[in-house]
This record gives C-alpha cells, sequence and structure tokens, in this order.
C-alpha cells in the first residue's frame, strides 16, 4: 500500500486546516487508519484513528479539536484540525494500521 498524505501548510493560532491521505490498494476499505504526528525534538504521538465501520480514536491533546473521517470510495482518510495551536506544529503522517505502512508525511506550521 502507498499512502500519500497533502494538505499541510502555515496557518496562524485558531485557524484550521484539513489533511487528506489517499491510500493505493482495494483493500482501504477494511482496513484501520490513522494520523500521527510528531513534532521537533519529540517522538511520534496519535493523532486519531478510525476503523472500517467508522469508530474513532483521538490523542489527549486534539480531543475536542480535530475528527478524522474517511471516504471509502475515495481511499481516503482526512483529518479536519480546528482551532489550531502553535504546539501542533508537526509532521503529520498517515499511517494503515493494519498493515503497519506509514506514508511521507505533511508539514503543519501554526505560528502564533
Amino acid at each position: 500500500v502507498q499512502l500519500q498524505a497533502s494538505g499541510g501548510g502555515l496557518v496562524q493560532a485558531g485557524w484550521s486546516l484539513r489533511l487528506s491521505c489517499a491510500a493505493s490498494g482495494n483493500i482501504f476499505s477494511i482496513t484501520t487508519m490513522g494520523w500521527y504526528r510528531q513534532a521537533p525534538g519529540k517522538y511520534r504521538e496519535l493523532v486519531a484513528t478510525i476503523t472500517s465501520d467508522g469508530r474513532t480514536k483521538y490523542g489527549d491533546s486534539v480531543k475536542g479539536r480535530f475528527t478524522i473521517s474517511r471516504d471509502n470510495e475515495k481511499n481516503t482518510v482526512y483529518v479536519q484540525m480546528d482551532s489550531l495551536k502553535p504546539e501542533d506544529t508537526a509532521v503529520y503522517y498517515c499511517r494503515d494500521v493494519d498493515l503497519g505502512a506509514w506514508g511521507q508525511g505533511t508539514l503543519v506550521t501554526v505560528s502564533s
């Protein structure tokens, strides 16, 4: 499987961004997908995951601000990021959790 993330950029605190991750292959609809992030000097951490039937899980630092979703027709998983904070600055990676595959990452920078 190949994962192509997009949508990162530079925004101000309080703004919103939506990241997209397009997956190749024909088993997208039955896999758990996730978003993770890694800030400079920090470990990679969970942002959110979504199962094939739409159950979601969020990291504590993004609960209530980020929303993960998926479109199985488009083989794409999204994360809507609202009320962004400078501490959300990181490289965001999508992942096929079941296969253990990672995308290439997209940089999100939030200025104060």
